[in-house]
């Protein structure tokens, strides 16, 4: 598929801030994260305008963004209605959170009520984006059991290593926040070659034989492409990465969205002071830069069934 720009940045930023919600959500209630109004303002600030951002980029993938709004109205039907619904939902649940934390310094009673469902709402959010790209059956690598919990773990590890790099920021590290974004980071990257092991392995059920319905006559081959000049399938369904660049570029972003985060994750925890606190900020920078490479190759490396009408031996 032809990776579009606008939903590359919806999901690294949008996913960042909603994993950094939900933290604080399930974190500032637990007495886990200090009751602090500067780094209150200072994470709900990050977490709201990544969030924020990212939506507002999601529009420009639409043919028509003046009609967005119609887009809620399905939401018995469409996983992407859905994740509007939701989204929007997280919006009023964070700020009566946020007015606990930041207004009265509290995150008990009804603040942790309000803390709880900020929490649900952005996993709610998170889920539903992922479902976007299970539910379409004609592409294969998104149609499958790896793609909903890989959407989860980088939405974590985008939010607890900002959520590090803030607590560092404002000179709260504390050491168990370091080892649990090395963990998050580290559990990320087995679901990460996991899914790649799987698309590397398998193929969509649909042949070009079936795809014809000339499976009965033998195998099928393609004696003349059905266009003489590219079109609209092509461009977008039938993009396709070179492999060598796709090895390449999966070893970037091994490096610079895992890897690297988790070593100085490492880093953090086991060096106090300034040091300590540099690594956490530059885990949280590397890995936004590296998840910018990783769902570049998610969509790119995505083949639709349509491809097998083109020449096509699998999709």
């Amino acid at each position: 598929m032809n990776p579009a720009y606008s939903v590359i940045l919806f999901t690294t930023t949008s996913g960042t801030g909603l994993g950094l919600l939900f933290l604080l959500g399930v974190l500032g209630p637990a007495g886990v994260l200090p009751l602090e109004r500067g780094f209150g303002v200072a994470a709900f600030g990050v977490a709201l305008a990544a969030l924020s951002v990212g939506l507002l980029a999601s529009t420009f993938h639409l043919g028509q963004p003046g009609r967005a709004l119609m887009a809620f109205r399905e939401w018995r039907s469409s996983w992407l209605s859905r994740e509007g619904v939701a989204a929007v939902a997280t919006y009023p649940a964070t700020a009566f959170f946020a007015a606990g934390w930041v207004l009265q310094v509290d995150a008990d009673g009804p603040w942790a009520a309000a803390g709880i469902l900020t929490a649900l709402l952005s996993f709610l959010t998170v889920y539903c984006t992922a479902m976007i790209y299970r539910s379409l059956g004609t592409i294969h690598q998104w149609c499958n059991g790896w793609v909903v919990p890989n959407y989860l773990a980088l939405a974590l590890m985008g939010g607890v290593l900002w959520l590090n790099a803030l607590v560092a920021l404002f000179d709260l590290a504390r050491p168990g926040l370091s080892l649990g974004a090395a963990t998050v980071a580290a559990a990320a990257l087995a679901l990460k070659l996991g899914y790649w092991r799987f698309i590397d392995t398998t193929h969509h059920r649909s042949t070009a034989e079936s795809a014809t319905g000339l499976g009965h006559l033998g195998k099928v081959r393609q004696i003349e492409a059905p266009h003489t000049n590219e079109n609209y399938l092509l461009k977008e369904m039938g993009f396709r990465v070179a492999r060598k660049h796709a090895v390449k570029l999966r070893r970037i972003a091994v490096a610079a969205a895992y890897v690297g985060p988790m070593a100085l994750s490492f880093l953090a925890a086991a060096v106090p002071g300034v040091l300590g606190d540099l690594a956490a900020i530059s885990a949280a920078l590397l890995a936004s830069l590296g998840l910018v490479v990783e769902r570049w190759l998610f969509m790119a490396e995505a083949r639709h069934v349509v491809t097998l009408y083109y020449g096509s031996d699998s999709a």
